[in-house]
C-alpha cells in the first residue's frame, strides 16, 4: 500500500510541475526559508515551506480519516 502512495505522489508532483509550475512558485521564498547564493553555487534550505506542506498534509490526513 505504501508503495502505490509513494508512486501516486510522484505522478501527481510530476503532472503538477509539468502543466502548472506557478503553483510551486512560492516554495522556499516564504519568511524563514533559507537560501544563499554565491557565482558558484546556491543552497536552498526550505525550513518554513516544509514545516507548513507538513501542518497542511497532516490536517488533510486526520480530516480524512474521520
Amino acid at each position: 500500500m505504501a508503495h502505490w502512495i509513494i508512486i501516486t505522489g510522484l505522478i501527481a508532483m510530476g503532472i503538477i510541475l509539468y502543466f502548472a509550475p506557478w503553483l510551486l512558485k512560492w516554495f522556499g521564498k516564504i519568511p524563514g526559508d533559507i537560501r544563499i547564493e554565491t557565482d558558484r553555487y546556491r543552497i536552498l534550505l526550505p525550513i518554513v515551506s516544509m514545516i507548513l506542506i507538513s501542518i497542511i498534509l497532516t490536517l488533510l490526513i486526520n480530516i480524512s480519516k474521520r
